[in-house]
C-alpha cells in the first residue's frame, strides 16, 4: 500500500495516470471515477483475477459497456471500501470504549474518596464533637455529597452520549455492510451476496435434505434495446425487471443481479415443480407489461426473458448448481428465446 502510494506521487505518479487514461480511452471505456480506479490497478498489476478478465476481454475484442464495467468495480472494490470503512469504525469504538472506561476508572476513584469522607465523619461524630466542630463535618460531608452527584450527573450524561455513539457506529457499520452487498442499480442483492447465500443455501439443504432451486435469467435481445435507445433506456428496463422478479419471489428467496442483464433466484425448500410455475409467472407478467420510454413515451418494444431453472442434487457443489442453471438457460435462448428450460427436460440433460 505505502509503495503503491508512493509510485502516484510527483511526475511518475502523473505518467501513470496519463497512462491510465490512454488505456482507457484505446477500450473506450466511460473515464468515470470507479472505471478509472479498476484501470488504474490493472496498470499498476493490483489484481491478477482483475488483470485476467481485462486481457481474456481485449484478446476476444469484447466492448467495455457499462454493465460489465459496474460488475467489475463491485466485484473488486465495494469490499475494499467497506473494509476501510469498518476499520476507520472499528477504531472510533476502541476509542469510545477507552473513555468510558477512564470515566468508570475515575469514578471508582471518587467514590472510593467520598467513602473515606464518610467514613472520617463517623469516626469523628462518634468521638463527641462540640457544636462549631459538628457544623464542620456537616459542611464537609454536605460538600462532598453535593459534589458526588454532580460527578455521578455527569457520568450518566457520558454513558448516555456514548450509548448514543455506539449506536450510532453500529447503524453505520450495518449501512455499509449493506451497501456493500446491493447492486447499485437495482436494489437487489449483488454477485458478492448471491455467492455468499448460495454456499450457505447449499449446505443447509444438503445438511436436511430439503429441495433448493436455483432459477437463472436475462433479457432477451438487451444489446438491441441499448444500441437502439440507449443506456439510461437499458437502466430502466433492467430495473423493471429487478421490480418484477423481487415483487414474485417468496420472502424466503434471494433475487440477486447476477451480472449485466442477467439475473438470479435462489430458492429454497422449493421444488422443481413450484419453481417452474414462479418462473413462468415471472415471464409472462414481464411480456404482457407494456413498457414506455420515461423520457419520451415512445413504445419500447416487447421485452422478454429466457431462464433456465436447477434443482440441488445431493453432494453437488454451489458451482455445478449454477453451471446446471447456466446450460439450462443457454438451451432457452437457443430454442427461440422467452422460455424457461428446467434440468429435467430432455434437451437440456443433453447439453448438460
Amino acid at each position: 500500500m505505502a509503495q503503491t502510494s508512493e509510485m502516484l506521487r510527483g511526475a511518475k505518479g502523473i505518467g501513470i495516470a496519463h497512462q491510465t487514461i490512454d488505456l482507457m480511452g484505446e477500450h473506450a471505456v466511460v473515464p468515470a471515477a470507479q472505471n478509472y480506479e479498476v484501470w488504474l490497478s490493472y496498470r499498476l498489476g493490483g489484481s491478477p483475477e482483475l488483470r485476467a478478465l481485462l486481457e481474456e476481454r481485449i484478446a476476444k475484442g469484447i466492448p467495455f459497456d457499462e454493465p460489465f464495467n459496474d460488475q467489475l468495480y463491485e466485484r473488486f472494490f465495494s469490499n475494499v471500501r467497506l473494509s476501510a470503512q469498518m476499520a476507520a469504525t472499528g477504531e472510533k469504538i476502541a476509542r469510545e470504549l477507552a473513555e468510558v472506561v477512564s470515566a468508570l476508572h475515575a469514578a471508582g476513584e471518587r467514590t472510593g474518596e467520598y467513602g473515606q469522607t464518610l467514613e472520617r465523619a463517623a469516626n469523628h461524630l462518634e468521638q463527641g464533637l462540640d457544636e462549631p466542630r459538628l457544623r464542620e463535618i456537616i459542611l464537609s460531608l454536605a460538600t462532598a455529597t453535593l459534589d458526588m452527584a454532580e460527578h455521578n450527573r455527569s457520568l450518566n450524561d457520558r454513558l448516555h452520549r456514548s450509548t448514543q455513539d455506539m449506536e450510532a457506529l453500529r447503524s453505520t457499520l450495518k449501512h455499509a455492510r449493506a451497501e456493500a452487498l446491493t447492486d447499485g442499480l437495482t436494489g437487489l442483492a449483488n454477485r458478492k451476496m448471491f455467492d455468499e447465500t448460495l454456499k450457505r443455501r447449499v449446505a443447509e439443504a444438503l445438511d436436511d435434505h430439503s429441495p433448493l432451486c436455483l432459477m437463472l435469467c436475462d433479457i432477451d435481445l438487451f444489446k438491441r434495446f441499448n444500441d437502439t435507445w440507449g443506456h439510461q433506456t437499458g437502466d430502466q428496463i433492467i430495473r423493471f425487471i429487478a421490480s418484477t422478479l423481487q415483487k414474485h419471489a417468496r420472502t424466503e428467496h434471494l433475487v440477486a443481479r447476477y451480472g449485466g442483464e442477467e439475473f438470479a433466484i435462489i430458492m429454497p425448500r422449493t421444488t422443481l415443480s413450484q419453481a417452474k410455475t414462479l418462473a413462468e409467472s415471472l415471464r409472462a407478467a414481464i411480456e404482457c407489461k407494456k413498457l414506455l420510454r420515461k423520457s419520451t413515451n415512445e413504445d419500447l418494444g416487447c421485452v422478454t426473458i429466457s431462464g433456465g431453472i436447477a434443482l440441488l442434487r445431493p453432494k453437488e457443489t454451489p458451482t455445478s448448481l449454477v453451471d446446471r442453471a447456466d446450460v439450462c438457460l443457454y438451451t432457452s435462448k437457443r430454442a427461440g428465446r422467452n422460455r424457461m428450460t428446467l434440468d429435467t427436460d430432455k434437451v437440456a440433460v443433453a447439453a448438460a
